[in-house]
């Protein structure tokens, strides 16, 4: 039993999401998320996904209304003469009442930094309990799970620590170990540990033996499917998960929309049917108008990675042909010619999707309709002649209908419901309200005289007191102690109305809760030996790893002029071999020859298989 499950009280529930920028923020709080990630000017581990202190500003104002929170990502490893631009970055953040930093470079806790909770990026690489310990006594206040965790394994880091846990459940995997790929750097002097990955994993590979001969046809060897752990929830929540993580800050607001409301209902169920045991996050619920769909957002095929076992069997988690979105298979071609093609459909295409298709050499092609049909059978027209074989199978990687119903502004409606109790005395009116979960309550007077009417007026009153349009607030009901027929002016009714509303905003504000960073324990002991995968890039991470008993640190491998031949630059969970069906443990290893290298373009890589702790090592 985890330390979180032993607490009695409900325990918070979190949807964390990703955002490129405010706006795109701003939708995933209002479609159900109660926490997002950002990037803030310079250090986030996307450099293409930078914001200013102003539109984080306004982003954190729109999210403590609901009482979501919002985390800015400082996870890049830092350079000596970055480090006080990275401390004036933090106290402005801290200014603008930012809830946490995410971080990977541990030289920001000898900084003079504002009391701002900190959380450990995935990129520290907590893969075990001592590691999520030694982070935890530094003071972090949660730690972001690697996604190549089994549930077992998670579970054994949740009983050694007492913060809170993170965890992906959706979106793109990094092949190698987060925070330990060196390949980008080693390999195209652009380095993912420093905001910059040149993807090195999505290249195509040819597959060689020692001598240099092709073992297949070139293929994306490296390549992941993306992550999808939906049907996993509850599992993670008993195995110790708090805040589920969705991954994409380069994604579009339409994919964000969508994967964010369909974890959001997802989560629903799961505390609807526990409410003794779990609650939700933030305040409010989301009414959607659509039907949220992960398989119509980019993906490459989904895996549930390591979640079940650290040595799975049959898990296929490679997407071999493509690192592209294949999209949903909706029929298959009967003849082609020129732009006319008589297809075989399953779902209706329409005019202005985007379609795909695998040519006879396995490469990936797309189109775009010009005009649609209908199934079972028609005749769709391309922009472009194509000749495509009979049999062939046609996959929707752009559904223009979907596209354009998750750019409109009336996707969804976050609310938070209120009940109203309307009561007389001495001097006028009080009206009361308190939220549906019973978290907050506030009250709003006025000094009025009331009268007798000559028609009943609880109609009219209840009608004024729930015109809470415009505002985050739905009346779910009302209260009314006054008499059917005592009359109050209808102003004095919607000036009370306004009041309360404004009350509202007004706790909810104040009752923000903020977390701080936690005390660092100098008791607790670091590893004596480090070396360039723990990516000391500054003076002050290494004063930070020598206080607490390091010996001996290498520096970081970004900080080298040249990486040498024999440079172990991936370790992964992902095995080739396994993938292929050739595993060294079993009688298929035959099928390959012992020693493998990949080879794209000029690059050849080097993989060792360390079937002890089933990893795989590339090695330049």
């Amino acid at each position: 039993m985890t330390p979180h499950q032993r607490n009695t009280s409900p325990r918070a529930i979190e949807l964390l999401a990703p955002a490129r920028n405010a706006d795109i923020a701003i939708e995933a709080i209002r479609h159900g998320a109660d926490a997002v990630y950002i990037g803030a000017e310079f250090f986030g581990a996307r450099s293409a996904a930078g914001n200013s202190i102003d539109d984080i500003a306004r982003l954190v104002q729109y999210a403590h209304t609901f009482h979501a929170r919002v985390f800015v990502t400082l996870n890049t490893i830092l350079y000596d003469d970055e480090l006080d631009r990275a401390r004036t970055l933090v106290h402005r953040l801290y200014t603008i009442g930012v809830d946490a930093l995410i971080i990977q470079d541990l030289s920001l806790l000898r900084l003079d930094l504002p009391p701002i909770e900190l959380h450990a990026s995935t990129q520290c690489n907590i893969n075990s309990p001592a590691r999520a310990r030694f982070l935890q006594d530094l003071g972090m206040s949660r730690l972001i799970l690697p996604r190549e965790l089994t549930l077992d394994e998670t579970r054994a880091i949740a009983d050694a620590v007492d913060i809170e846990l993170e965890a992906f459940v959706h979106g793109a995997l990094c092949v190698s170990y987060s925070g330990d790929c060196q390949a980008g750097a080693a390999l195209a002097g652009r380095s993912a540990n420093r905001g910059c990955c040149p993807q090195i994993c999505r290249h195509l590979y040819t597959l060689e033996d020692e001598q240099g001969h092709a073992l297949m046809p070139p293929r994306h060897l490296l390549s992941l499917r993306d992550l999808n752990r939906s049907d996993l929830l509850a599992p993670m929540i008993e195995a110790g998960i708090s805040s589920f993580k969705i991954e994409g800050r380069l994604k579009d607001v339409g994919y964000v929309k969508n994967i964010v409301a369909h974890y959001r209902r997802a989560l629903d169920a799961i505390i609807d049917a526990n409410p003794d045991r779990y609650r939700r996050a933030s305040l409010g619920r989301v009414e959607l108008n659509f039907t949220p769909d992960p398989s119509l957002s980019f993906n490459r095929g989904f895996t549930t990675y390591f979640s079940s076992a650290r040595r799975p069997q049959s898990t296929r988690m490679a997407s071999l042909l493509t690192p592209k979105w294949i999209g949903v298979k909706i029929g298959t071609v009967e003849s082609s010619s020129g732009t006319r093609l008589t297809c075989r459909l399953t779902q209706p295409v329409n005019n202005g999707d985007g379609l795909a298709f695998f040519t006879p050499q396995s490469t990936l092609e797309g189109f775009n309709v010009n005009t649609g049909a209908r199934p079972p059978k028609g005749v769709i027209t391309t922009q472009r002649p194509l000749n495509i074989p009979a049999g062939t199978s046609i996959y929707r990687n752009f559904d223009k209908l979907t596209a354009e119903r998750l750019q409109r502004d009336d996707t969804a409606r976050r609310l938070i419901d209120i009940n109203l109790t309307l009561r007389p005395t001495p001097f006028g009116i009080v009206l009361h309200a308190h939220t549906a979960d019973a978290s907050l309550s506030v009250s709003a007077t006025a000094v009025t005289h009331i009268d007798k009417a000559r028609t009943p007026q609880a109609d009219v009153r209840r009608d004024l007191l729930s015109r809470t349009g415009g505002t985050n607030y739905n009346v779910a009901s009302v209260t009314d102690h006054l008499a059917d027929f005592d009359f109050v002016a209808k102003s004095v009714i919607t000036a009370l109305r306004r009041d309360l509303v404004a009350a509202l905003n007004h706790a909810i504000a104040a009752t923000h809760r903020y977390g701080y960073r936690r005390p660092e324990s100098p008791d607790t002991e670091a590893p004596a030996r480090l070396t360039y995968h723990d990516n000391v890039a500054n003076h002050l991470a290494r004063k930070l790893y020598t206080d607490h008993g390091a010996k001996e640190i290498q520096p970081a491998i970004e900080l080298r002029d040249s990486v040498s031949e024999g440079t172990r630059i991936m370790t992964t969970r992902y095995c080739l071999r396994r993938e292929l069906g050739a595993c060294l443990r079993t009688p298929s290893a035959t099928k390959l020859p012992p020693k493998l290298f990949i080879r794209s373009g000029p690059i050849r890589l080097a993989l060792n298989f360390d079937c002890k702790n089933c990893e795989m090592h590339v090695i330049k």
